[in-house]
């Protein structure tokens, strides 16, 4: 079975916080086509990944998680 990445554990994490998808751009100095691959999840890099993190102060496994497709 195909296992794809989830980004849900983020858009939780962001609603918790109270911030926008904007925020998390500036926060973590990302651009607004990073977010929108994240919201399609499309493949990111793992710098992106890491300044969100950074920005977010929370490891990699807060904000994705795999599963089956």
């Amino acid at each position: 079975m195909a296992r794809t990445i989830s980004y849900n554990k983020l858009w939780k994490l962001l609603i918790d916080k109270g911030w926008k998808k904007s925020e998390l751009c500036k926060y973590a100095n990302i651009s607004p086509a990073s977010v929108a691959k994240l919201g399609k999840g499309k493949n990111i890099t793992t710098d992106v990944l890491l300044r969100i993190c950074d920005a977010l102060d929370c490891d990699i496994e807060d904000i994705l998680e795999t599963v089956n497709q």
